[in-house]
């Protein structure tokens, strides 16, 4: 069973950055691919970013291109998310979660962290 935490979510203002860390433990090997999601008030949960661990191959929602960066540190079995220029509308619920291919499809991501707060706001 793969667990997923994540943290480094909290207050910042707009323009600011926040760096959110995803870590990853049981066989993380059957999951070969990261992705980062998140879900604002009233609406539908939406992709952010991915990432495959062994290669380090990336893709990006169009919001998050440009501003924010996923990457992955192998050898802690976790997985982060730097997010720069922050906007209120990027106000969410963040969640990591663990996926069969590196994509933004959310179907392919099996297991999934309980999230962590970012709120963007003066």
């Amino acid at each position: 069973q793969v667990q997923l935490v994540e943290s480094g979510g909290g207050l910042v203002q707009p323009g600011g950055s926040l760096r959110l860390s995803c870590a990853a433990s049981g066989p993380t090997f059957r999951r070969p691919a990261m992705g980062w999601f998140r879900q604002a008030p009233g609406k539908e949960r939406e992709s952010v970013a991915a990432i495959s661990w062994s290669a380090g191959s990336t893709y990006y929602a169009n919001a998050a291109k440009g501003r924010f960066t996923i990457s992955r540190d192998s050898a802690k079995n976790t997985v982060y998310l730097q997010m720069n220029s922050l906007k209120p509308e990027d106000t969410a619920v963040y969640y990591c979660a663990a996926g069969s291919a590196v994509t933004l499809l959310q179907r392919l991501y099996s297991y999934w962290g309980q999230g962590t707060q970012v709120t963007v706001s003066s």
